[in-house]
């Protein structure tokens, strides 16, 4: 075996330097080309284990309006949803790739039986179970859908059954709580606990209140995921759980008027939100205030934070063209604290946008 070439010591110093101002010199130039932006506390810093936590918010590929997150904890790949279309598995995958290089993504997450969370995985031959190898599967205990011939939630059934064969653990959100197996060691530091909610065991209205919700932490951080959970139920989590202030919360039901209830903001107080929509889309209605994110969530996230930050925006939905806003955001924790960067290259947050000055009217926390 060939030794290891030493250094002298004044050497080595003098390597230790020069890396040190080489690597400073890399970092701001890759922030300012990439959009990144730092966020520093005047506290005293965080306790914080070595390593990265990784939350990448995926644009889909389409002007529709749908949820697909990612999120590396050292060695570990977790995927929450895959929407908006199947369409959009090409687009996940692709994106995807660049960090899962072995192929497995050790545990996968749906939230709920709507078509813009979970339509990657309900592609017969081809969906995200198809791609990768899955370690465990966490998913929505009840739904409003109903198993017919070949519907979207039949496919599911199909595919994750497949998965499961594959040799994939399943666990419901509901099981996870029942069976006390609702906190996960990712490794690095890094812990996943799905929160306990009312919805899991009984019927709800909205499909959207039957969504897994997660917390993950790292160190003395907190990043808050609730699928499309509206105000009833996020009343609920706050009531079935110790919530603590975060970090990150993504922005419930792609920033709706009927989620980010006071109710939970009151508690949580996000330091920084993340919202996947189109912004503007006249998917679901063509009230203007309606459209995500809304005037509504606007004014009830302004007294907590303007750190808001958009994957998409429609430019006309009936041409069906649109183009990225914020486009995939990435929010890495390090030692040395949270950095976003943007796709897009664009790091604005929603306020600077001239869509925003536009269509929102801006709230009195803003000005």
């Amino acid at each position: 075996m060939a030794r290891k070439k030493k250094f002298s010591a004044p050497l080595t110093v003098f390597l230790a330097i020069v890396c040190l101002v080489v690597g400073c010199a890399v970092g701001y130039l890759g922030a300012a080309m990439y959009g990144a932006a730092s966020f520093k506390s005047d506290e005293a810093p965080r306790t914080l284990v070595q390593g990265e936590m990784q939350i990448h918010f995926l644009e889909l590929g389409n002007k529709y309006t749908g949820d697909c997150t990612y999120i590396k904890a050292g060695e570990t790949d977790i995927l929450i949803d895959a929407g908006s279309k199947t369409s959009s598995i090409s687009t996940i995958s692709e994106y995807i790739n660049q960090y899962v290089t072995d192929g497995k993504l050790e545990y996968v997450i749906v939230t709920h039986a709507h078509q813009d969370h979970y339509a990657g995985f309900t592609q017969l031959d081809g969906s995200i179970f198809d791609l990768y190898e899955v370690g465990t599967i966490i998913d929505f205990a009840m739904t409003n859908q109903e198993e017919k011939g070949t519907n979207m939630y039949s496919k599911y059934l199909s595919e994750r059954a497949d998965e499961i064969e594959a040799g994939a653990v399943h666990y419901t959100a509901a099981q996870c709580i029942e069976q006390n197996k609702n906190v996960f060691d990712l490794g690095s530091g890094v812990t996943m606990t799905v929160l306990d909610s009312y919805y899991y065991t009984h019927k709800a209205e909205s499909e959207n209140d039957y969504s897994v919700c997660t917390l993950f932490t790292y160190g003395d951080y907190n990043y808050l995921f609730t699928g499309d959970l509206e105000e009833d139920g996020e009343e609920y989590l706050v009531e079935m759980n110790s919530l603590p202030e975060v970090d990150l919360y993504k922005a419930g039901h792609h920033g709706s008027k009927t989620s980010s209830s006071e109710a939970l903001l009151s508690v949580v107080k996000p330091d920084m939100v993340c919202v996947c929509c189109c912004a503007g889309s006249s998917e679901y209605t063509d009230t203007d205030a309606n459209q995500f994110p809304t005037q509504a969530f606007i004014d009830r996230v302004a007294p907590y934070t303007d750190k808001i930050y958009v994957t998409t925006l429609c430019v006309d939905y009936d041409a069906g063209t649109f183009q990225s806003m914020n486009g995939n955001i990435m929010v890495v924790t390090t030692k040395n604290g949270i950095e976003v960067t943007c796709g897009s290259g664009d790091s604005r947050v929603l306020k600077e946008w001239e869509w925003f000055k536009e269509h929102r009217t801006c709230p009195d926390a803003w000005k």
